[in-house]
């Protein structure tokens, strides 16, 4: 079996920016949508709009 070290770390000093508020990731989403092209960034950045919209929750 292998081991591997333990995960370790710290959180920043800084105050942690507020989650995403439901409508601030839908307009994400649309704008990820809005800028997809057929460029291999534009198909990446699809295929995130498509996984984030599927973990919203229904209004």
């Amino acid at each position: 079996m292998d081991s591997y070290p333990p995960v370790t770390g710290s959180y920043p000093s800084a105050p942690r920016l507020p989650l995403l508020t439901a409508d601030e990731a839908r307009e994400a989403v649309r704008l990820l949508r809005h800028f997809a092209d057929d460029s291999a960034e534009g198909r990446a950045g699809g295929d995130l709009a498509a996984d984030l919209a599927r973990r919203l929750p229904a209004e």
